[in-house]
This record gives C-alpha cells, sequence and structure tokens, in this order.
C-alpha cells in the first residue's frame, strides 16, 4: 500500500499528496447562555420515565411492483401529522435520552461539558467588500449563534450587521441562513427561516438605518443577484407550500426578476418553471449587470446555461450549452465567459469564448482551452481576481490553489501550511488583497491574508482551541476495493498507539453527489481522540475526490460500489491491526446515513455499533417525499423497471431481515427536516427492532427545532455531539476522560 503521513509535531509531510456527522469548530449558535445546561428548554418536557422502548403496530401491507412483492409494514409511521405517529416520536426520543443520560452517567457529563469549551469559541470568517464596506461573521463564546459585522474600510469600527441571537421567540426559532449584499454595500437580503428548515423567507434591509424594506416569500431555492445599483435582483422564486404534491413542488421553480419596494406579484418572469421536479434553475448576474445566466441543474452531472445581453434593445436568451452530458460554471469578466467544465475531461478544464459573440460563436467549437486538464488533481473551482485566475484544485483528496495569467499561463502555486484543505481565496474581483482558509484534521481552522499578484502572505487569524494535537498522526492509506479499485482514507490516532486491534474506531463516509470528504479539522472528534478512539474518512465512489468518472461510478445502477467501497474500509481497518469488528463504529448523515444503513444491512456482523443521520433508507419510496423528486438523477427511480430492481435490492428498509444481529443503532433524526424525510428514520428503526436478535439497543433521537443540517444553536450542538459519543464510547467500550 502507498501511505502518505502527516505528524501533528511540526506537520512533518512527505508529499503533497466534507451533509458530516462530525460538527466544526464553528458549531451552530443561541440565546441560552454559554454556562447552563444545553438543551434543557428543549427537552426537559420529554424526560417522562419508561421501561423501555415503545412498541410500534404491524400493519400487513405489501405492494407487487414489476412483479416483485414488497412488504411496508410500517408505512403509517410515514404520516408525522398523525397523532399516534407524533406520540409515537414523543415516547421513542424520550426512551433515547433516558437511555443516553442513565448509561452515560458521569461521563457524559463529563462529555458535555467538554464539547462547551470545543463549542464555545471566538472566530471569525474572511472579509469581503462591497462597495466601502467589509463583511464578515463571528461565532462568540458567550453567544448561540452567529453574528453578522461590516466595518467601513478594511480597518473600520466594527459595526453589527444582523445579530440572529434573540430573534426567535418561545413560540418560532428563528434561523439566518445566509446574507447577500449589494455590489456597493447599501442594502443586504438575508434568508430567513424556522427551525433551520430548508423553507425560507427573503428579507431586504437598508443597512445606514437598519430598516427592513421587505419580506418576500417562497425563498427556500434563492440566491439574489443584486443589479449594480443595488434596486433590483433576479433570484429563484418557489411558490409557498400549497395544493400541490410534495415530491412535484421543486418543478414549480422559476426565475424572477423583483425591483426592491413593489409588491412581489409584480414580479418580472425571466425564466418560467420547468414542470420537472429534478431540475432546479438559478440565475446569475455579471458584476457590471450586462450578463445574465440562467442554469438549468440537471441532477448533479449536467447543466445546461442561456445568456442574455441586458445591455441589448430587447434581451433574448441565447443558449450557452444545451443537451451534453456535463457540469458547466461560467464567470463573465470583462467581454470574456471563462467556462469550468468536465465536458471531455472528468477532471476538469477551463475554456473561454468573447461574451458579445452571436449565438453561433458562442458554439463550443469557438471556445478557446485556456487550462488543460490535470492527470493527477481534480480542476475544482475557478476564481477571478485582480484579472488573475485562482484555480482550487484536489490532488488526492487535499487542496491545492495554482495562479495563472487569463490566458490560461501559469505564474505561481500558493504555498499551503501543510497538506490540508483551502476552499480558495474570498475577495473582491478588482482588489488586489484576498483572503483564504486553511485547515486539516490537527489544525483548527487559520486564515492567511495575501497579495494576488505577488503572493505576499502572512497569517490573519486563527481559531484558538482548548486541544493539544501534537499526540496525533494523520495517515493517508489507499486499499482495494471489491473490485480492486483502488480507494484512499485517512486514518487519526495517536502516533504511539498499537496495531493489535486494539483500538476503539469510528468510520465515516459520504459516496455521493459528488461530494468530496477533505481533510477538514472536526473538533468533535477530539474527546475520541483524547479517549485513545482512532478515527478514519474513505473517500468513497459516489463523491468528487477524483473527478466526474469517480461520481458516476457510484452513482445510479453502480450505487452499490459506494457500500462495497466502504465495507473494504472497514476490513482493511481489522486487517491491518487497526481495530477490530467488536470495536468498529460507522458513522454518516443524509446520504451518508444511506451508506451505514446499506452496510450495517449487508455485514451486520462487521461492526458493533452505528450512528445513522437524517438518512434515507427506503429507497423504494424516497422519491416521494421531501426532496426527493431532485435526487432521482443520481439514484433513480423505482418507478422505472430497471432502477427499481437496483433501488430495492440495496434499499436498508428492504434489507432488514429476521432473527438478526444486528449492531447498536442511534438514529438522528430532525423534527423539521424538509429535505429528507423523518420517515425513514422512523421507519426504519421500527423494523430494526422488530426484527433484531441482538442486545444491542436501538434508539431514535430526534432534534427538535432543526433542519436537514441540525439545529442553530449552539447548546443543541453540544448536547447532540455528547449524545453521539456517549452512546459510542459506552457501547465500544472507552472511557472519557
Amino acid at each position: 500500500m502507498s501511505r502518505l503521513s502527516l505528524r501533528s509535531s511540526g506537520l512533518v509531510l512527505t508529499s503533497m499528496a466534507m451533509l458530516v456527522v462530525a460538527a466544526s469548530c464553528s458549531a451552530p449558535q443561541s440565546t441560552e447562555p454559554a454556562g447552563e445546561a444545553p438543551g434543557e428548554a428543549l427537552s426537559g418536557a420529554r424526560d417522562t420515565v419508561s421501561d423501555g422502548p415503545p412498541e410500534a403496530r404491524r400493519e400487513d401491507i405489501v405492494d407487487t411492483l414489476f412483479g416483485v412483492s414488497v412488504a411496508d409494514p410500517y408505512r403509517w409511521l410515514e404520516d408525522a401529522a398523525s397523532p399516534e405517529v407524533q406520540a409515537w416520536m414523543d415516547a421513542e426520543d424520550a426512551w433515547a435520552r433516558q437511555w443516553l443520560t442513565r448509561e452515560g452517567g458521569d461521563m457524559r457529563e463529563t462529555l458535555l461539558s467538554r464539547f462547551r469549551e470545543l463549542y464555545y469559541v471566538d472566530t471569525v470568517s474572511p472579509p469581503y467588500r462591497r462597495g466601502e464596506r467589509y463583511f464578515y461573521s463571528r461565532s462568540h463564546a458567550d453567544r448561540e449563534k452567529d453574528v453578522y459585522y461590516y466595518r467601513q474600510g478594511e480597518d473600520g469600527d466594527e459595526v453589527v450587521l444582523l445579530d440572529p441571537n434573540g430573534m426567535s421567540t418561545e413560540e418560532r426559532n428563528i434561523t439566518v441562513d445566509n446574507i447577500f449584499p449589494d455590489e456597493e454595500g447599501v442594502r443586504f437580503a438575508y434568508s430567513m427561516s424556522e427551525n433551520a428548515a430548508d423553507e425560507a423567507s427573503l428579507v431586504v434591509v437598508d443597512i445606514a438605518s437598519g430598516e427592513t424594506l421587505e419580506v418576500l416569500e417562497g425563498a427556500k431555492y434563492a440566491s439574489p443577484q443584486w443589479t449594480p445599483d443595488g434596486t433590483a435582483f433576479y433570484y429563484t422564486y418557489l411558490p409557498p407550500a400549497g395544493d400541490t404534491p410534495i415530491d412535484q413542488r421543486p418543478g414549480l421553480a422559476e426565475i424572477r426578476y423583483h425591483v426592491v419596494g413593489t409588491p412581489q406579484s409584480e414580479d418580472v418572469l425571466i425564466q418560467e418553471a420547468t414542470g420537472d421536479p429534478t431540475i432546479f434553475v438559478s440565475p446569475y448576474l455579471s458584476r457590471d449587470g450586462r450578463w445574465l445566466l440562467t442554469y438549468r441543474q440537471l441532477g448533479w452531472s449536467a447543466t445546461e446555461v442561456t445568456i442574455r445581453d441586458l445591455q441589448a434593445e430587447n434581451p433574448q436568451p441565447v443558449t450557452l450549452v444545451e443537451g451534453r452530458d456535463a457540469l458547466f460554471s461560467v464567470t463573465p469578466h470583462e467581454d470574456w465567459l471563462y467556462i469550468h467544465t468536465n465536458d471531455g475531461a472528468p477532471r476538469y478544464r477551463l475554456w473561454r469564448v468573447p461574451a458579445s459573440a452571436n449565438a453561433t460563436g458562442l458554439q463550443m467549437e469557438n471556445w478557446q482551452p485556456v487550462v488543460a486538464e490535470d492527470e493527477d488533481a481534480v480542476l475544482e473551482g475557478v476564481q477571478i481576481l485582480n484579472d488573475h485566475l485562482v484555480l482550487t484544485y484536489l490532488r488526492n483528496a487535499a487542496s491545492e490553489i495554482r495562479i495563472a495569467a487569463l490566458d490560461g499561463t501559469p505564474l505561481r502555486t500558493v504555498e499551503l501550511p501543510a497538506i490540508g484543505y483551502s476552499g480558495g481565496f474570498v475577495g473582491h474581483p478588482d482588489d488586489d488583497t484576498a483572503y483564504f482558509s486553511f485547515q486539516n484534521f490537527v489544525t483548527p481552522t487559520e486564515i492567511y491574508r495575501t497579495q494576488v499578484s505577488s503572493g505576499e502572505t502572512s497569517l490573519w487569524t486563527r481559531v484558538e482551541l482548548p486541544i493539544d494535537a501534537t499526540p496525533y498522526e494523520v495517515e493517508q492509506i489507499w486499499y482495494p476495493s471489491v473490485d480492486g479499485t483502488e480507494i484512499s482514507m485517512f486514518i487519526i490516532r495517536r502516533s504511539d498507539a498499537p496495531r493489535d486491534g486494539s483500538s476503539p474506531t469510528l468510520l465515516y463516509g459520504y459516496g455521493g453527489f459528488n461530494v468530496s470528504l477533505l481533510p477538514w479539522f472536526r473538533a468533535s472528534i477530539y474527546p475520541w481522540l483524547e479517549a485513545g478512539g482512532t478515527y478514519a474518512v474513505a473517500n468513497l465512489r459516489g463523491g468528487g475526490e477524483y473527478g466526474e468518472a469517480w461520481h458516476q461510478a457510484g452513482m445510479l445502477a453502480n450505487k452499490q460500489n459506494v457500500f462495497d467501497d466502504f465495507i473494504a474500509a472497514a476490513e482493511y481497518l481489522i486487517a491491518n491491526g487497526y481495530t477490530a469488528s467488536d470495536r468498529l463504529a460507522i458513522s454518516g448523515g443524509s446520504n451518508g446515513g444511506l451508506l451505514v444503513g446499506a452496510a450495517m444491512t449487508q455485514r451486520p456482523e462487521l461492526f458493533r455499533a452505528v450512528i445513522c443521520a437524517v438518512p434515507l433508507l427506503d429507497m423504494v419510496r424516497y422519491h416521494l417525499f421531501g426532496s426527493g423528486q431532485t435526487w432521482t438523477r443520481e439514484y433513480g427511480s423505482a418507478e422505472n423497471e430497471s432502477d427499481f430492481g437496483v433501488l430495492h435490492n440495496y434499499s436498508p428498509y428492504h434489507r432488514v431481515q429476521p432473527e438478526t444481529p444486528y449492531p447498536a443503532l442511534l438514529m438522528m433524526s430532525a423534527d423539521s427536516d424538509d429535505r429528507v424525510d423523518p420517515m425513514h428514520a422512523r421507519k426504519f428503526v421500527a423494523l430494526v427492532r422488530e426484527h433484531n436478535s441482538s442486545d444491542f439497543p436501538v434508539l431514535l433521537r430526534i432534534e427538535r427545532n432543526a433542519g436537514h443540517g441540525g439545529a442553530d444553536m449552539t447548546s443543541q450542538a453540544v448536547e447532540y455531539s455528547a449524545d453521539q459519543f456517549t452512546f459510542l464510547m459506552r457501547e465500544l467500550g472507552l472511557q472519557y476522560p
């Protein structure tokens, strides 16, 4: 096996080779002071004592799909509005919290204290300029939610722009998802939701006065593109929930033009709804306001793009890309369109074409090559700052940043502190000054100030955390999957830990939607490491770590490759003495929840414990709930016979077998998840508990006032992580401290 070693003492590096369960050091935030016990107001009313988990009645429901009998005994648990289902959920959650409190004992209290130290910290994001103002956010050690600020000039006084702390009431928990200042820094919009759900409103504010100018509904997918004068913006509008079936609702999204201060009913329709819930639509406006791009995103593998010249007398859309099985991202700059794509290049390349060309001139045969595909690295992102290209690459699942001239001529490679992750530069396109962040498993986030033209760089700020990373090392290894494909994996553990199979190990994965799992710092794993545990992250097919071919090798009919890769990671860890099956736990969330659900139902003997968060598990009916229709290009649909055979074969809910000793299961659900319907978690827990022949616990913990990405309060993040690691340490025999 080839091996890459990182050691935290001096970070000795031999070469330049993230929907997660583990929280980052900048945890979600609330209005409870840091000193109070987390979650008391939320969970206290549900802490009723019970003698055991609630029973779930079984129904004899069997569908016949393409000649196959498909049992669904817990379909009644799909209806969250039912009083019976609500009562069952309350009882399940109460039992899970009671078990965690009882079995965790003093260790859980110690973990709560440790996670407060790790999550209630002061951090700051890189600033970005709009007009004369610089915008950024801070987390504060004494507040629950991030606060948004600006400075008048780079060195001006700090002014509060928006403080979500105090916006909530006992009846409504208000979440601020993002802010969108206009180009001159005069106004800004922010996305506001309840309970961190995806469903959102867009609030427009005058910065100088702080006055709220208007509130727009239907902003679930909105990301406003401001006109240069800040009087209007383009955005994606999705009508609020009505009579349309939930699975068809994404097909109602349309692109609109809104003038600030006018009724939303007077918005100008730019692109009508597709009627196809598998297609996303979104706008992008060039900074000078001339070029309007409209995107049609067909799943996570294909894009169609049109362009309008808004300076023309009668702007009409001209097709730039259509009917290509590839991804395209377009950046207008001066009179050029820079086109980042994997078309004919699975690891991506960069083209350009004159924006003012006529329809014929915009065709692909007239595109000019700028940056060729790199056979050893994935061109993950492209930015244009101070007339330079900033090219962000992934090499062996770690970041590399290169600077080039606008014609693609290489200039230099940015010197990063070590092997790790950096998301590219943050800066204004006209400015030479920019910022970039850096982190890895043993380095909390650092932010550097740099000059694009010269490369002069200095440390701007770093996150200070009460951890000592020096005892730990990070290895990157490659192991063979079932079909011989080499898969990379990061392993984090004490440098003096024996390789005798004795170390309790937590294996994490995702494997889908072109999402890359990179060497991000995870504050949440440090209590696990401090207790003597090992943490591993596998870069499975279906992700984006090694380009589009890697993604496609783990989607649709190839989805079983992802589960095989994950199971092979577990077998590698066991065969090479890192752990043993009775000391191995797995975790994953969302698509990663599907991953661990498939792994535990296909190879239950291989694992001792499973944490499954906000998952997809019933793959026969997933497309009927939440945002499921938008994922059919990734998974397929059981309404198609060929897809049905694949989905039914690996669907975890349908793989649960009678009288099977399953590993301990902690299911982490959220009551306001409107992306992946919590029905998956409910049905799976009921069925596993019915058929489980082991004595290991099956728990369903439900996060209140939380969406798919979790709650937005640090106190809840603290309790969430403490419960996860209480469960893991209790089941795998670790003690903390």
